[in-house]
């Protein structure tokens, strides 16, 4: 039995648009809400999983980041440990030397250095594409570490740049680490609703046709090189800021946090979660966390050697991003989307059976 409306098509879809929220308030309501579950899971969990909780989400941004870069742009970055490098040397930077900013103009300022840094990146890369663009970038990954030893008295040669930041107001009694994992997931949760409304928008459409084809997206009137040094932007911007919520968390910034195999795990962790998702990011950075831990606790009940056990984690992460690619090409988010349409077959075909 088929139910009829006594509204025109049109005013009903007048009367839907009028129903529903705008995008903006929507992602806000949304982030909103993902921030209530954070503050809830850190209440009940230890202060060991609040510091795993907090690495996810200075992880997550890094990955949204490269996935728009990637996923959506079709630019393979394999330096994206750069961007972080510089967010969290900023963020060192100006807690020793300017402890009177207070703790959001750092973390502004290092999302602002790493967008700076992605900007000069982006329109040398704008040029290059493919394997040319990669070996660029992994260049600048290898590289910028190494100024730590060229600038030892500046950049805290390979110890890195130790410091203290006491961000927790006085009249709240929570721990210490628990105000820190808040600061560092509502800091992710804003800048995750400005990409999601960047990706959402006319911006994002562009993005996705330069992807797809650039010699059509010209025709059409998009400025290619321009879409791709905006994309570069926004996806160091996003590097900066991770950067800098992890040198706020851990109180370090060091050279050897900042390695090409960080950048490396960032690009897998984007293609494990889904290429060009943003949910994939969530479960790409969950893995780059949850799949380290538990390779040091296999090699601690295996009593490997210290060579083997440090190899370790990167060899189970091959392996099950081999696995996952091979069982759901479009990542984990894909193979979720992939169930989902399979339950509602079953849904669908009884609803067209009924109408008939």
């Amino acid at each position: 039995m088929t139910v009829r409306t006594s509204l025109p098509e049109t005013q009903v879809e007048t009367a839907v648009k009028k129903r529903t929220l705008p995008p903006l308030l929507r992602h806000l309501l949304f982030a909103l809400a993902a921030f209530a579950v954070v503050v809830v899971l850190t209440l009940v969990t230890d202060e060991f999983t609040n510091l795993r909780i907090a690495t996810i989400g200075y992880y997550l941004i890094a990955v949204a980041g490269l996935t728009l870069l990637t996923g959506l742009t079709g630019q393979v970055s394999l330096g994206h440990g750069a961007f972080m490098f510089i967010g969290a040397y900023t963020v060192a930077l100006l807690v020793r030397r300017v402890p009177s900013f207070p703790l959001w103009a750092d973390l502004l300022l290092a999302s602002a250095a790493g967008g700076l840094a992605g900007l000069l990146a982006g329109a040398a890369a704008a040029r290059l594409r493919g394997p040319y663009l990669a070996g660029a970038t992994l260049a600048l990954a290898v590289g910028l570490p190494a100024l730590t030893r060229r600038f030892q008295d500046f950049l805290g040669g390979s110890n890195g740049l130790s410091f203290t930041v006491h961000s927790r107001p006085a009249g709240i009694a929570v721990p210490e680490l628990r105000w820190q994992t808040w600061v560092v997931w509502l800091s992710v949760l804003i800048a995750l609703v400005l990409v999601v409304n960047v990706v959402r928008g006319k911006l994002g459409r562009n993005f996705r046709a330069v992807r797809d084809d650039e010699v059509a997206a010209s025709l059409s009137g998009i400025a290619v090189g321009r879409t791709k040094i905006l994309a570069f932007l926004i996806s160091a911007v996003c590097g900066g800021l991770a950067g800098g919520l992890q040198a706020y968390l851990l109180g370090t910034a060091a050279p050897g946090s900042f390695t090409p195999a960080l950048s490396l795990s960032l690009l897998a962790a984007v293609v494990l979660g889904g290429l060009g998702s943003l949910w994939g990011a969530l479960w790409g950075a969950i893995a780059l966390v949850y799949f380290q831990a538990w390779s040091e606790d296999l090699a601690d009940v295996l009593h490997l050697n210290t060579d083997v056990a440090n190899n370790l984690p990167l060899a189970v992460y091959g392996v099950i991003l081999i696995v996952v690619v091979l069982a759901f090409p479009r990542g984990v988010q894909g193979g979720f989307q992939r169930l989902r349409g399979l339950l509602r077959r079953p849904a669908e075909k009884k609803e067209n059976h009924e109408n008939q």
